[in-house]
């Protein structure tokens, strides 16, 4: 088989992966694709459903006893232990495939190589490396849970061409059209949680929901180290119907924080800096904790400034109207005390610009 043929094959996997993307956290987005004796497909899969089958099972199952003598590619090492399934490596032992590609080896510590070395001793030609890089790209998220123990960050704002999120008035509603927010929520429905200031919400009183294809309900988290947050919001008032976590400051008293959780708001205390506000490192550390893996900070500019300085930012969803709105008091997507200069500026890497009507999606990745 020629490099070129393996490489097409792989990156049918790794597409076949991202299918799963908002339906199989924490675990890894996994694709496989099975090609028998002859080098023809006949059989793919992938993790469809946390708890479910793996990817190279459902490709195995679809491949039935064409996969003797066969191929199994697959983006990630097959697992070895058990977990909510069996080992993935004696379904393909017993499959009866001579090789095994895979893009890399999983960093999970109960696999970390057993899963390879286990169908070496079964005398199964192994390569590992094909794709790595792609196929870390599509596992950030995993990969940062399980290396940093904190879930992967995305910073998200909408913006007019000349940078403003808000004009000179405060007013933002809308600044980008009926098919980017819907694209914002479609991003939404496949998050742990949708993080904004306390800021946020006194100014647009937001929802924070998702709508259209929600893949997961994701937790609104509200930083609001003073519990100013008013009992009257949407995020309180459907605090039942919609998980909700006010985050407050460890020295807010427990009678000013009753209304949320009679509200059925959860109230979680963190500590505080010196000038008040919440620590957003042990945010992190505690949604590492709940094994959150994707969360989206959705502002204000002072939060994201934050998620900024303490170097938690991942990513970046970018949606970009093509409006000038101008004033030198207009808001601008990030505050805070910023970086000190261009040198030490947060490097993006940008992927596919998207279209949607006439606004623009720019999906970056911090270049680390």
């Amino acid at each position: 088989m020629t490099r070129e043929r393996l490489h097409a094959l792989m990156q049918r996997a790794l597409d076949l992966a991202a299918r799963g993307r908002g339906f199989v956290e924490p675990n890894p987005l996994v694709g496989a694709v099975v090609i028998d004796a002859a080098n023809e497909v006949v059989g793919e899969g992938w993790h469809r459903k946390f708890g479910g089958p793996h990817a190279e099972v459902n490709a195995l199952d679809a491949a039935g006893d064409a996969a003797m003598d066969g191929t199994l590619l697959c983006t990630l090492e097959p697992c070895s232990h058990y977990g909510k399934t069996p080992p993935c490596v004696d379904r393909v032992i017993s499959a009866g495939v001579k090789r095994v590609v895979a893009a890399m080896l999983d960093p999970f510590p109960e696999v970390a190589g057993r899963g390879v070395a286990k169908l070496k001793a079964a005398g199964i030609d192994v390569e590992v490396g094909v794709m790595e890089d792609e196929a870390r790209a599509l596992n950030a998220p995993y990969l940062t849970l399980l290396e940093k123990k904190r879930p992967y960050v995305r910073a998200k704002w909408a913006m007019t061409a000349d940078g403003r999120t808000a004009a000179v008035d405060g007013s933002s509603k809308w600044i980008t059209g009926e098919l980017a927010r819907a694209h914002a929520h479609r991003v939404r429905g496949m998050m742990d949680a949708i993080i904004v200031g306390s800021g946020t919400i006194l100014a647009d009183d937001p929802m924070l929901d998702a709508r259209g294809d929600v893949r997961r309900k994701a937790t609104r988290v509200i930083v609001d180290s003073r519990a100013r947050t008013p009992t009257t919001s949407k995020v309180v008032a459907t605090a039942s119907a919609w998980p909700t976590l006010i985050v407050v400051g460890d020295n807010v008293s427990a009678e000013a924080t009753a209304p949320f959780e009679q509200g059925r708001c959860e109230v979680l205390r963190l500590p505080t800096s010196g000038d008040g506000r919440i620590s957003l490192g042990a945010l992190a550390e505690e949604m590492g904790r709940r094994r959150w893996t994707n969360v989206l900070v959705e502002g204000g500019a002072e939060l994201l400034g934050g998620f900024l300085t303490e170097g938690l930012i991942d990513g970046v969803d970018l949606y970009i109207a093509p409006k000038v709105v101008g004033g030198r008091d207009a808001q601008g997507a990030v505050g805070g005390v910023g970086l000190p200069n261009i040198a030490s500026a947060l490097p993006l890497v940008a992927g596919e610009v998207e279209r949607f009507g006439e606004d623009f999606y720019v999906p970056m990745t911090v270049r680390r």
